[in-house]
């Protein structure tokens, strides 16, 4: 198990505006730590879609000071995200079983509206965990994949080979 190199933490209220602040903040840290630009987007993607799920439906709507949670603990070859609420306790199974896909089966009419966030998250990053005993924790895992090719590693060469 690797030791936790830093962990970051973040308590902001779980309206809109802030989802951006968070998706921000997690992107710079994903670039400090080397992950390629798409597996950024993956991160950023993923946590947006935890924090709008905060947002839309963790608090009642006149609830006071709704705070939205968030930390990261970067390890040498990950990075976890962790969002959580405090807003009224869900049935985590019943959720799960709500989630995407869209069948292929199912007529345009009958479709819902909303429920594909928790199947991206689960489709963009390496793992998840959710609990949900007293408001909704949601645990992502990204892997850093540090044994690939370097994107635009030392680019291409333009000069042209001496004969």
């Amino acid at each position: 198990m690797s030791r936790t190199a830093d962990f970051i933490e973040m308590k902001v209220p779980a309206k809109p505006e802030y989802v951006g602040v968070v998706r921000l903040t997690v992107s710079g840290i994903a670039n400090r730590l080397g992950y390629s630009y798409d597996d950024i987007e993956d991160i950023k993607i993923a946590v947006a879609e935890a924090c709008t799920n905060v947002v839309n439906h963790a608090y009642e709507e006149n609830e006071n000071d709704p705070l939205m949670m968030i930390s990261c603990g970067v390890y040498e070859d990950r990075l976890e995200l962790m969002v959580a609420d405090k807003g009224g306790g869900v049935d985590v199974e019943t959720m799960k079983d709500g989630k995407g896909p869209v069948s292929s089966d199912q007529p345009i009419e009958e479709l819902r509206e909303g429920g594909l966030g928790l199947f991206l998250i689960e489709t963009l990053m390496d793992k998840v965990e959710i609990s949900g005993d007293s408001g909704v924790v949601i645990v992502m895992t990204k892997f850093l994949q540090r044994d690939e090719v370097e994107q635009n590693g030392n680019g291409i060469s333009t000069e042209a080979p001496k004969q």
